[in-house]
């Protein structure tokens, strides 16, 4: 079997480098948003995937690293992936689209409850900036439906 790579694949390449990273994480009720920084290196795997290394601050001063993938499915034509770090055991699955504009990447997943027992729905959207920057947002939607942000990374290509 052999894929050519798409040009939906062309766009996910654009992430593929080494990058710093500043996020700023809400922490809960009352408590002041975290402020955590770090680093991703991220390839091409057979140009049909990228492999995305990171590393960085957690909160109470542990260091966490975590790997994401990202490719293209062109039978589903939808981007999908996964996301896996240390400082968890659960095994996240993207299923996602880029808008029209070809600049916000939206990919849909679930994930433990931050509230209660069983799965929540969950959103990693990745915002096209330019060559040198790109933004991570990550939300929940609550179950009265509306999407909540809690968590926001600027991504900065290192020189």
């Amino acid at each position: 079997m052999h894929t050519e790579p798409q040009k939906q694949h062309d766009w996910l390449h654009k992430l593929t480098g080494k990058w710093s990273f500043e996020s700023e994480c809400n922490m809960g009720p009352d408590q002041p948003p975290g402020k955590f920084s770090g680093t991703l290196v991220t390839r091409s795997l057979g140009g049909v995937w990228i492999l995305g290394e990171g590393e960085g601050e957690m909160p109470g001063g542990d260091i966490g690293k975590t790997l994401i993938t990202l490719g293209y499915d062109p039978l589903q034509d939808r981007y999908v992936g996964s996301f896996i770090g240390s400082m968890m055991t659960f095994l996240w699955i993207y299923n996602g689209s880029l808008d029209a504009d070809e600049k916000i990447l939206t990919l849909d997943t679930e994930g433990p409850n931050f509230t209660q027992d069983g799965l929540a729905k969950y959103q990693d959207i990745i915002t096209w900036v330019d060559e040198d920057h790109h933004i991570l947002t990550s939300q929940f939607r609550s179950e009265d439906g509306r999407w909540n942000q809690f968590m926001t990374a600027h991504y900065r290509r290192q020189k």
